[in-house]
């Protein structure tokens, strides 16, 4: 028989209910607004993180950008590997575009 540790997760832990406050006080890896969106996959993919905080050029925290929307803007039938972060988000704290309802 094997031992399986489990955790219980509060009702603030559920994703879908947080905040973007939430999300951007969250630790993460940091990237630039001038990274594509293929390389900011890689990183995020290397990191095994769920979400990229996105820093402008004075290094402050501008956007918070999900695995899920980077997917989604990559199989858009507008994507290009020239497509950057700065192209998808609104400097608001959130990614937007078109396709911003469905992260």
């Amino acid at each position: 028989m094997t031992l399986v540790q489990t955790q219980t997760r509060t009702a603030s832990a559920d994703p879908v209910h947080r905040t973007v406050a939430d999300l951007m006080a969250a630790t993460g890896p940091q990237v630039w607004l001038d990274m594509t969106v293929e390389v900011a996959l890689s990183v995020m993919a290397a990191a095994r993180a769920g979400h990229l905080v996105v820093c402008d050029e004075d290094g402050l925290c501008t956007a918070l950008v999900t695995r899920a929307r980077l997917t989604a803007v990559r199989d858009g039938a507008g994507y290009t590997d020239r497509i950057r972060l700065r192209d998808i988000a609104d400097g608001t704290g959130t990614s937007a575009s078109p396709l911003a309802g469905r992260t």
